[in-house]
């Protein structure tokens, strides 16, 4: 994967894109767009590795989909559209290349589908999905009727894309290869800005340029919101001042323009105050979240939305799948999964769990269930980074299995596996490294406990761990 250098041409707007075929359509960001023109009208055909249910999804909407690669899939397309992860070697890219088609990366193909818009552009190294997606529910729930684009799929709906009947258009901003300095938002958040992707970046500075340059992108008459706990947003925030553009900053620091105060768990939500707006209850649990609540209530704001309104949308909101999203409970054990692949969300997600244990044991049996983290790490090269901190991040857990390594696109790095991070959990936290794929659900049978809770974390296929481990849980309590 390369950074990707945005500007080198106009966005062409969507209406003019002609036929369009994705190459790698059953992504979770490929769909969305796809999905959207296929709304509007726009002829869309599609390829992927395997069969899925949004395949199946898109074609009952219309769109022309194949299982595999194949030149011959292209067909009569006028745009081809593709992501990062393509290889130049792809048969479909290679045709398009050679007949002149035109080509877009992912980016530029939503860029294409906000032109014209008032888009809402959500930014950060964590907290994007979720920021994106309760923005969503929000404004559904203002009446503002959003088109919108996440990078993973509302719990309510199962969708992460649709076309909305309104002029904002909302979209998670992925600064992973770069790619989101195509967009110029009427509205840009920065949650937070950490070391990540480094792969791509080589370093940290490289990383705080290119949000720089993201905040440089918002339109002339636009806002920046940022979050206030971070130092780096902050930095952002006065870069956006100095060229006269308006900032909204929230967050539980004293000088935030919208100050998260009072935040207490209930069950699996919580509620806290937000100055101006007053008290806020949420379904999701973790202080993290309370925070997107309060960036969602600072782009209303900016939007000039009912804020009493937004409130309400908040407090239905049920969150994004892989986000803390409860799997099921059997055995009197309790499974959720989780996206979470970079240490700071690691601890954010296992603080949002301990919350939820101590509380249940409070107003229950008095018995505190362990938390029992199965962590696979996500790519070698942030593991080779990350490996000391993402085992500090596990010793949140009583309880953690590690998995080998999901490469996703990297190769194999000669002597970095899981058990670079296991061997750095601290004492206190029982751990066992669990290199094969198959050997892991019955492993966290044999370790849970009755109260405990269990949490798979990553971003490759640990989340298709959550079913196995009920099953076996539910066959051992037989």
């Amino acid at each position: 994967m390369s950074l990707i250098t945005p500007g080198e041409g106009e966005v062409v707007p969507a209406g003019e894109l002609g036929r369009v075929h994705f190459v790698a359509i059953g992504g979770a960001g490929m769909s969305g767009i796809a999905r959207i023109m296929l709304r509007r009208g726009i002829a869309v055909s599609g390829s992927d590795a395997r069969d899925s249910d949004l395949l199946a999804h898109l074609a009952e909407l219309g769109a022309k989909v194949f299982v595999g690669h194949d030149a011959a899939h292209v067909g009569d397309a006028d745009t081809v559209v593709v992501s990062t992860a393509i290889r130049d070697s792809n048969p479909e890219l290679v045709a398009a290349r050679e007949r002149g088609l035109r080509v877009l990366h992912r980016s530029e193909a939503l860029a294409a589908l906000m032109a014209g818009r008032r888009a809402v552009a959500v930014a950060g190294t964590h907290g994007k999905t979720t920021t994106t997606s309760m923005l969503t529910v929000a404004l559904q729930h203002a009446g503002a009727d959003p088109s919108y684009c996440i990078g993973g799929q509302l719990v309510t709906t199962g969708l992460g894309a649709d076309e909305g009947t309104g002029e904002v258009f909302v979209a998670e901003a992925d600064e992973s290869d770069g790619s989101f300095l195509i967009y110029t938002p009427h509205i840009a958040v920065v949650t937070n800005v950490e070391a990540d992707h480094l792969d791509n970046y080589g370093g940290f500075e490289r990383v705080k340029e290119n949000f720089a340059r993201f905040v440089e992108r918002v339109e002339p008459g636009g806002t920046l919101v940022a979050g206030a706990d971070d130092e780096v947003a902050m930095e952002l925030a006065v870069l956006a001042r100095d060229r006269g553009l308006p900032v909204l900053t929230y967050g539980e620091a004293a000088g935030a323009d919208l100050r998260v105060s009072g935040f207490t768990p209930r069950g699996l939500g919580s509620r806290f105050e937000v100055d101006g707006v007053g008290e806020v209850t949420l379904g999701v649990p973790g202080r993290h979240n309370a925070l997107n609540a309060a960036a969602v209530i600072a782009v209303a704001r900016a939007l000039g939305l009912d804020l009493a309104t937004v409130r309400d949308g908040l407090a239905e909101f049920r969150g994004a799948m892989r986000r803390l999203e409860p799997k099921g409970e059997a055995g009197g054990v309790e499974v959720f999964d989780s996206y979470a692949h970079h240490p700071t969300e690691l601890t954010a997600d296992l603080s949002a769990t301990r919350d939820y244990v101590r509380e249940k044991a409070a107003g229950d049996t008095g018995r505190e269930g362990r938390i029992v983290a199965v962590f696979q790490p996500h790519l070698y090269s942030r593991t080779r980074f990350f490996a000391a901190e993402f085992g500090a991040a596990l010793g949140l857990a009583d309880v953690a299995v590690v998995m080998d390594v999901y490469g996703a696109r990297e190769d194999p790095e000669p002597g970095v596996t899981g058990r670079l991070v296991a061997e750095r959990i601290p004492e206190g936290t029982t751990w066992e490294y669990v290199p094969e794929w198959d050997e892991v659900a019955a492993a966290v049978v044999r370790l849970a406990e009755p109260g405990d809770v269990v949490i798979t974390l990553g971003a490759g296929d640990v989340t298709k761990l959550g079913p196995r481990i009920l099953a076996g849980l539910r066959a051992a309590s037989s």
